[in-house]
């Protein structure tokens, strides 16, 4: 393993029984502060592929290291695990019956035994930096779409991760809800956050990646500088799922 590459995957494999492999023979790395957007065909894999990196998943052969270290020899260990893998998902996941600082200390709090005064220090100041330092005392229930993601991007910072796979977290927003959502994640490629983000939005793929992989029938078809994947695509495949955008966009 390179000395920068933070995270390295092997062989990577996924399959269910009776089924076809959902994930066959993924190589993959990335360095430290490196921002990779996934991009492909709904069912081919994405999702599964950031699932099976945070151990949501259990993977059917391959190794994920981690900093050096195989996150798979130990899986008794997932849990400290998910604390230095981050994942925002689509859906929130933010619990209805507590107020946004609750949810967002809930984790440092319980699992890291984190002070209780420094982590309402820190929680305010990463509410502050995604413009919810009002929302801290509301519920869920009161917020917007987007509010509730930005939420969830705190939640996930708070662990203090080493990297953070964002699950296509605009897909649930309204149009005008996903901008704010995704200058938040802007800002975190700019001060050097380390991510793995599949998303279906196009543009934002090219302003934020500093690599872009393609992935069809789960496995990395694809892998370019944004700029050359968006302007000279190297495969059939690719060619035609970025049409497709190119389509939609005239119609």
């Amino acid at each position: 393993m390179k000395e920068k590459q933070i995270l390295q995957i092997e062989h990577l494999e996924k399959s269910y029984d009776g089924h076809p492999s959902v994930l066959r023979d993924i190589n993959f790395s990335m360095e430290k502060g490196e921002v990779v957007v996934v991009l492909g065909p709904s069912g081919c894999g994405k999702s599964t592929f950031l699932r099976c990196i945070n151990l949501l998943e259990p993977v059917s052969g391959g190794r994920i290291y981690l900093n050096g270290q195989d996150i798979l020899s130990g899986q008794k260990e997932s849990s400290r695990i998910r604390q230095e893998i981050g994942m925002v998902f689509q859906n929130y996941e933010l619990f209805p019956h507590m107020t946004i600082l609750e949810n967002v200390m809930l984790a440092p709090l319980l699992v890291q035994k984190r002070d209780r005064k420094q982590t309402v220090e820190e929680a305010g100041e990463l509410l502050a930096r995604v413009g919810l330092s009002e929302k801290q005392t509301s519920y869920p229930r009161q917020l917007s779409g987007g509010q509730k993601q930005r939420a969830a991007i705190v939640r996930a910072l708070m662990m203090r991760p080493k990297v953070l796979l964002l699950d296509e977290i605009t897909a649930a927003l309204d149009p005008e809800m996903v901008r704010e959502v995704l200058q938040v994640v802007l800002e975190l490629a700019r001060d050097g956050m380390t991510m793995l983000i599949v998303t279906h939005e196009m543009e934002f793929a090219r302003a934020v990646a500093d690599r872009v992989i393609f992935m069809d029938k789960g496995a990395i078809v694809e892998e370019q500088k944004p700029e050359d994947f968006f302007s000279c695509p190297k495969t059939d495949r690719a060619k035609r799922f970025l049409n497709m955008f190119h389509y939609e966009a005239l119609g």
